[in-house]
């Protein structure tokens, strides 16, 4: 493989670390990035650019100060539900567009996370890179907020160039998805999924589908899309959204709610990815449009 291929893996809710590593730095995410290179070699993978989206550390010292409040001045107990609480439903309560052109503060800071390693990514690549996405969880929900905010035009973070705006997207993999959840603030007819933002992407290139959602029934907190609204439903119908259970390992685990964060390290689901990034790695991304230069007469 010659073309370098982009790939940005973003987290979702929990704990995971008091601080951001150093962008080259490859921790929640290592499990994957061990599993598919040793699928694919070390050969291939030497075209890969990996970056992670991290974005923990935006709420978890807040989190953490207010757990040990309630904890050690409150004496309240079931401390390790109150952490689930914490590190998992104030993730999701947290982040919100909320009210005002610029969405609430956090809804910001993590939306820079996102701009800041696209950034990253297409310093590394360039902007003809194709490029795929890994969403757990809530990180799904993130994405799929930052690319419907370019696509309706109200931004929290600008894109400046067609990378950053996931033009050379060709695959989009959310696991462990809980988007559904965030969809009853709106009628059902109301709930729209993002447009296929790969539009560099040439035709005989593009996946169908390239949206790809896997869960397992025994995580409470993964669900299908398709179910959530018609648009979605319409989306699944159409081939351009492919869902899927998948049972992950090991089992034990996995017959549990445990098997939310089994997805890292399961091999028959990095399996599923395999296919994806050989395809990125032969797709053909089209140069960008250049607008037709104004012609100014005295």
């Amino acid at each position: 493989m010659s073309q370098k291929i982009a790939i940005a893996v973003i987290h979702g809710m929990g704990s995971q670390g008091a601080k951001p590593p150093n962008s080259h730095e490859i921790v929640f995410s290592h499990h994957l990035f061990h599993g598919l290179r040793q699928i694919l070699g070390h050969d291939f993978f030497h075209n890969v650019i990996w970056r992670e989206i991290f974005w923990a550390d935006v709420l978890q010292d807040r989190q953490a100060a207010f757990q040990d409040k309630m904890l050690n001045q409150e004496q309240a107990r079931w401390p390790g539900l109150r952490d689930f609480a914490m590190s998992r439903l104030a993730d999701a309560a947290a982040y919100r567009r909320g009210a005002g052109d610029n969405g609430s503060w956090t809804y910001q800071e993590i939306h820079q996370r996102v701009a800041a390693t696209m950034a990253e990514l297409e310093r590394m690549g360039g902007g003809d890179t194709p490029l795929l996405v890994f969403a757990h969880s809530l990180g799904g929900h993130i994405l799929s907020n930052y690319i419907y905010d370019q696509q309706s035009g109200k931004p929290v973070v600008p894109a400046d160039t067609s990378f950053q705006r996931f033009e050379t997207l060709t695959h989009f993999v959310t696991f462990g998805c809980n988007m559904p959840l965030f969809t009853f603030n709106e009628p059902e007819d109301r709930i729209r999924p993002i447009d296929y933002p790969g539009a560099r992407v040439s035709m005989r290139g593009r996946a169908n589908p390239w949206w790809f959602n896997y869960n397992d029934r025994d995580d409470f907190l993964g669900m299908p899309l398709a179910p959530s609204s018609p648009n979605y439903a319409a989306m699944a119908d159409s081939g351009a959204l492919q869902e899927r259970w998948i049972n992950t390992r090991p089992l034990v685990r996995g017959m549990t709610p445990l098997s939310h964060n089994l997805f890292w390290k399961d091999r028959n689901f990095h399996k599923l990815l395999e296919p994806m990034l050989k395809a990125a790695a032969g797709a053909e991304i089209a140069p960008v449009q250049q607008n037709p230069a104004v012609q100014l007469v005295a």
